[in-house]
C-alpha cells in the first residue's frame, strides 16, 4: 500500500511539473510575442518620425507655393493657407517660359538616360562576364576615377568642348553620357556578376554570340539593376544646375533648373511663384520614382550581392 501511495504520488508530482513546465514554456512565448511586437512597433514609430521629418520641407513647399506674400512672412508656422492661393501656378508658369525649359530638361534627361544604360551595360558585362588580360586592374583604375572631384577636371574638359566647337550646344551635357561613367559601370558590374554563369555557358554551347548573350539574357534578368541606373541618372540630369550654366548660353536652351535662377534674379520678391514653380519642377522626379519604386528597390537590394 505504501508503495502504491508513493507512485501515485510520483505521478502527481511529475503531473504538477509538466504543468509547471508547459505554463512555464507558454509564459516565455508571450514574453518573447510581446516582445516583438514592442519592437515592431518602436520601428515604424521611428520610421514614421522620420519620414515626417523628410516630408516636411515638401509638405512646407507645397504649403508656401498656396499663400499670398502676407501669409509668408507672418509670424508663427501656417501649413495650410487661409486663403488657398491657387493662381500662383498658371502666375509662374506664364512669368517665364515653363514649356520651353521643360522640352530642353527632357531632351537632356532622356538622351542622358539612354546613353547611360547602353554604355554603362556594355562596359559593365566586359568587366563581369568576358575574362581578358588586365581586366581586374583595369576595373580598379575605373573604380579610381569616383574619387577625382568634378572641379578638378571642370576646366580642361571645358577647354576641350570650346576647341570642339560644342560650347553653346547641348552636346557637353549629353555626348559623355554615352561613354559610360564608373558609378554606373560599378554598379551594373556587381549585379550582373549576380547572374548565374551557367547561363552563359548554355549559350555558348548553342553558338550565341557573346553580344546575343548580353542583348538577349543578360539584359532581360538585369531590369531592376537598369531601372535603379536610369532613375539615378534622370534625377541628376532633371536638377543639374553645374553643366548648363557652364555650357549654354541662350535663354532659349536653358533648363528647368536654370530657369528658376533666372526667374529668382527678375523676381526675387516673389517667393509664392518661385515656390510654386519649384513643385512644379520637383513633380516629375517624384513621378519616375513612384514608377520605378518596386524595381528600384529591387535592384538597390540585390546589387553588389557578389563581387
Amino acid at each position: 500500500m505504501d508503495l502504491r501511495k508513493s507512485e501515485r504520488a510520483n505521478i502527481a508530482v511529475r503531473r504538477l511539473d509538466g504543468h509547471a513546465t508547459a505554463v512555464e514554456h507558454t509564459t516565455r512565448k508571450q514574453r518573447k510575442r510581446i516582445r516583438a511586437i514592442i519592437r515592431e512597433v518602436m520601428l515604424q514609430v521611428i520610421l514614421i518620425t522620420l519620414g515626417i521629418c523628410f516630408l516636411f520641407p515638401f509638405a512646407w513647399l507645397i504649403s508656401t507655393s498656396l499663400k499670398t506674400d502676407d501669409q509668408i512672412f507672418t509670424e508663427g508656422i501656417q501649413l495650410i493657407p487661409r486663403p488657398i492661393a491657387w493662381q500662383n501656378y498658371p502666375k509662374a508658369l506664364a512669368y517665364i517660359p515653363f514649356f520651353t525649359y521643360t522640352k530642353n530638361t527632357l531632351y537632356i534627361a532622356v538622351l542622358n538616360v539612354i546613353g547611360v544604360l547602353l554604355s554603362c551595360s556594355l562596359a559593365a558585362y566586359g568587366f563581369s562576364k568576358i575574362k581578358w588580360p588586365g581586366r581586374d586592374f583595369l576595373f580598379m583604375v575605373l573604380l579610381s576615377t569616383i574619387m577625382i572631384p568634378g572641379q578638378v577636371t571642370m576646366i580642361p574638359v571645358f577647354i576641350l568642348f570650346k576647341w570642339l566647337g560644342w560650347y553653346g550646344t547641348f552636346k557637353p551635357l549629353v555626348v559623355p553620357h554615352f561613354f559610360g561613367g564608373a558609378f554606373g559601370i560599378f554598379m551594373l558590374r556587381q549585379f550582373f556578376m549576380t547572374i548565374p554563369k551557367e547561363l552563359s555557358d548554355a549559350a555558348k554551347i548553342d553558338g550565341c554570340s557573346e553580344f546575343n548573350i548580353y542583348r538577349t539574357i543578360i539584359l532581360p534578368l538585369s531590369k531592376p539593376a537598369l531601372a535603379t541606373l536610369g532613375v539615378f541618372q534622370f534625377m541628376g540630369s532633371w536638377r543639374d544646375f553645374l553643366g548648363p550654366l557652364i555650357y549654354l548660353q541662350s535663354e532659349s536652351q536653358y533648363t528647368l533648373a536654370i530657369g528658376l535662377r533666372h526667374f529668382l534674379t527678375q523676381h526675387g520678391a516673389e517667393w509664392s511663384m518661385l515656390m510654386a514653380a519649384s513643385a512644379i519642377v520637383s513633380l516629375p522626379m517624384v513621378v519616375a520614382f513612384f514608377l520605378a519604386q518596386r524595381t528600384f528597390i529591387q535592384g538597390i537590394t540585390l546589387t553588389g550581392i557578389k563581387g
